[in-house]
């Protein structure tokens, strides 16, 4: 009996209902194959008498994060590291705020030696995500700073609902003259966790007026001088809730300065929930931000998209979690 006509990679997909490169990846030994995916592709080669491919170029993925790599990046780029290399992806790594003044993303499609993009809170506007993802060229946005456009795979922590649940952990204390230290107003960060803030307030009938409000960059310098001038107010609020954990450390230094205790004379709460919130006398009642699950989703979403598969899902947000500590307490009563 004849030999079946050697078959293609092609070939083996269509027969099996998986992709091209998920064949390949069985083929070159991959790790990350379901077994049962894995077996059912090896049946099929033999059935089908396939030739042992020839090597895959390994695949490169530019991370670009034009910051700082703290506590805060540093998690999400680790992250976004490990899962490339359980992928069997190459990372290419520019980061620092430098880049913040590169016009890095036209140039993406024409490299010859890089395959897809992982965008760590771009400085671009949405113009300049839709003109990338128009070339065809693979990326998925981390944190967006401005509201994704709707066909851009993005992947960002719930920053509403977390707001919401800090400063409704602060009007159960008690606390109805809560100041607020918000983000750089065109963040879409900032926006959400003010709107979240607001709810809150709004639904125990505060209004949050203009002389409770400052925005500032998520800094520990800005957050101590936005709270020097809400404390040096009369009367001073009984609570401040800060954008993240670095503005509320430059909150227990103005508070310090003043000579008031945290928590009895005034509560201070953060966001982000990185390290430095647990080293702060008193440690900081913060919202957590899943940092290095925000990696590992945006390598996921980024992988469908590399096998020619839509994103489940375009624009995930993934759950915060309220971080109670030593510094929120009741209200105390004015004399």
């Amino acid at each position: 009996m004849p030999d079946h006509p050697r078959a293609t990679l092609r070939d083996i997909a269509a027969e099996t209902g998986v992709s091209v490169a998920t064949v390949s990846r069985v083929l070159n030994d991959h790790v990350n194959v379901a077994p049962r995916t894995r077996d059912l592709v090896l049946r099929a080669v033999e059935r089908r008498r396939l030739p042992a491919p020839a090597p895959l170029k390994q695949r490169t993925v530019y991370v670009r994060c034009p910051y700082v790599l703290t506590d805060y990046f540093g998690l999400i780029v680790s992250s976004i590291a490990e899962t490339l290399k359980l992928h069997g992806l190459r990372l290419l790594l520019d980061a620092g705020e430098s880049g913040q003044r590169s016009d890095a993303l036209p140039g993406l499609p024409g490299q010859d030696d890089v395959d897809a993009a992982i965008l760590i809170l771009p400085p671009e506007d949405g113009e300049a995500l839709v003109a990338l993802s128009r070339t065809g060229f693979p990326f998925v946005v981390v944190d967006p700073r401005t509201p994704p456009p709707p066909d851009i795979a993005a992947v960002s922590a719930a920053h509403f609902s977390g707001a919401r649940a800090v400063a409704n952990h602060l009007i159960g204390l008690g606390h109805r003259d809560i100041g607020v230290i918000a983000g750089p107003e065109e963040w879409l960060a900032g926006d959400a966790r003010l709107a979240g803030h607001r709810a809150a307030l709004a639904q125990a009938g505060v209004l949050l007026t203009g002389d409770r409000l400052r925005h500032v960059e998520p800094t520990t310098a800005a957050g101590r001088r936005a709270a020097e001038e809400l404390l040096d107010r009369t009367p001073r609020p009984t609570a401040i809730v800060c954008f993240n954990d670095k503005v509320a450390v430059g909150t227990l230094q103005a508070a310090r300065d003043r000579g008031l205790r945290v928590p009895e004379d005034l509560s201070i709460a953060g966001f982000d929930d990185i390290d430095l919130s647990q080293a702060t006398d008193p440690a900081l009642t913060t919202v957590r931000q899943p940092l290095q699950e925000l990696g590992r989703i945006a390598v996921s979403q980024l992988m469908r998209v590399l096998d020619g598969h839509q994103p489940e899902a375009l624009h995930i947000e993934l759950a915060t979690t309220l971080v109670v500590r030593d510094s929120t307490g009741p209200a105390t009563r004015r004399r």
